[in-house]
């Protein structure tokens, strides 16, 4: 057995509190497998070793479940929202509580290292806490009447069920954003968590359980996504859908989706720009372009993608990153690497292919541009300059450890060259000039710009992009509406 394999399989017998590993799938309040127990193996990135299999779940068991969140939903909806807002700040307890043992399921089969998955927990908790606060002020608007002898309310109701599909790139945080929203609305919940990372949905589920939802109202099923999500867009119950993954997938559930015509909330891919003008702050800029490009091993629908920088301080930002590049640390993530696997041996030939591409129209190789000897799902953070708009970096979602530069000479120049993307998600925009910020904060195409910083989220702010990067936002008060109906009341006061 490798080192590695020994400190993998002592940290999932070692776990603090072993039921929280499950390897059912939960439905209407029972854990379930499915009939003939077909399985799906989960591996850990890291070395490629089998954690563990969840259930294969059929159609029929997630449209069954889905009868049962149905038939949860009058129940769920009709407690008072203080009492929906107790159960959630029960469930916050007790995933804080666990932050240790969520952190190290999620290293397992996630592999980012154990600093960033313990960030995570962290974050996945600030959504439960967050929503079930605002479960208490869901409800009712006035209106100021424009008819004589008239009473005017407005009131938001919950849809019914909601599906959620979660990525595997947050496996606790992008569920816990999702469904805390959903069940401070009084939804009630068929989650499908990534085949790559289920147990962190699962250890969620567990402890939702012990918080108290009652029956049907929180469900977590595995398996194939063509058979779950299937059954979910299918499905005239399911009344909202919720997902976060590529803009491919998103159309295809979409189409899926609209003979039914679900509320949707689309959190789809990104293709952040990286501006730095001349008067920035150099070190500052530096240290934010590192924090926008490494995080999660650049597995971040966030992630900056293309680094624009201004001519006159062009080689001098290169050399400097490229010091900090060279100096990061790669291997498992239970390590606490800045560095780790990527997801699958997939994610690295897209990697390798985007180098190749690169260099073969011309770009400059600096630093990195190859696997790692650690293992198959390995590759060095890499700097490329000189990178042209006809290369494959520029044009489509890396998702992994490059960083691609390229000069820029004026403001139209590089407000025409980061807007020429159809994934609008986020930018990134350092300058000392206030009037540039604010021209360049109006002018850039996305749904969310970081000016002098990197980091901007948080459960009070609403997430998400513009153009084909998604629908709807998530956090704040906003991602209460996908889960709501609005419904106006006029009563005659005669």
């Amino acid at each position: 057995m490798s080192a590695f394999a020994a400190l993998q399989k002592t940290s999932l017998s070692g776990l603090a509190d072993p039921r929280l590993f499950r390897e059912y799938a939960y439905a209407d309040g029972q854990w379930i497998a499915a009939p003939g127990d077909p399985v799906i193996d989960v591996l850990n990135p890291a070395d490629g070793t089998r954690i563990g299999c969840v259930p294969a779940l059929s159609s029929e068991q997630a449209e069954a479940t889905i009868a049962a969140a149905h038939a949860a939903f009058p129940a769920w909806a009709a407690l008072l929202p203080q009492e929906r807002a107790r159960l959630l700040m029960a469930w916050h307890e007790l995933i804080v509580a666990a932050k240790e043992d969520l952190a190290h399921l999620m290293v397992l089969e996630q592999g980012k290292p154990i600093s960033e998955a313990r960030g995570e927990i962290d974050y996945a908790a600030s959504f439960v806490s967050f929503y079930a606060e605002e479960a208490k002020r869901v409800a009712i608007e006035s209106v100021t009447s424009h008819l004589p002898h008239a009473d005017m309310q407005v009131w938001r109701e919950p849809v019914g069920v909601a599906a959620l599909v979660t990525p595997w790139n947050f496996p606790c945080a992008m569920l816990t954003r999702k469904a805390a929203a959903a069940l401070a609305a009084g939804c009630t919940v068929v989650a499908h968590p990534s085949s790559e990372t289920p147990f962190s949905a699962l250890a969620l589920a567990e402890l939702a359980e012990r918080a108290g939802l009652p029956a049907g109202v929180f469900n977590v099923l595995t398996g194939k996504a063509a058979d779950v999500v299937g059954a979910m867009t299918a499905s005239r119950h399911v009344r909202a859908l919720s997902f976060t993954g590529s803009t491919e997938i998103g159309r295809l559930l979409y189409a899926q989706s609209a003979p039914t015509v679900k509320r949707l909330v689309m959190e789809l891919g990104g293709h952040a720009p990286f501006i730095a003008f001349a008067d920035c702050d150099m070190e500052r800029a530096v240290d934010s372009a590192m924090s926008a490009k490494f995080a999660t091993s650049g597995q971040d629908c966030l992630a900056a993608n293309r680094f624009y920088i201004e001519r006159p301080i062009y080689d001098a930002f290169i050399a400097a990153f490229a010091r900090r590049v060279e100096a990061l640390s790669v291997g498992a993530g239970l390590t606490d690497p800045d560095i780790g696997p990527l997801i699958h041996d997939r994610a690295v030939a897209k990697q390798k292919e985007q180098v190749t591409d690169a260099l073969g129209k011309g770009a400059r190789l600096v630093t990195g541009g190859t696997k790692a000897s650690l293992g198959p799902n390995y590759f060095m953070p890499t700097v490329l300059a000189d990178v042209p708009e006809t290369a494959l970096i520029f044009r489509e979602e890396t998702f992994g450890p490059i960083a691609g530069f390229a000069p820029f000479d004026s403001e139209d120049e590089v407000l025409e060259k980061a807007n020429e993307t159809e994934t609008g998600l986020a930018a990134y925009l350092h300058t000392g000039d206030p009037g540039r910020i604010a021209r360049l904060s109006r002018g850039l195409e996305f749904g969310m710009v970081a000016v002098n910083r990197t980091k901007i989220t948080g459960a009070p702010i609403q997430f998400g992009g513009v153009k084909q990067a998604g629908l709807g936002r998530e956090g704040s008060r906003h991602g209460l509406e996908a889960f709501t109906n609005i419904k106006y009341v006029c009563r005659d006061t005669n």
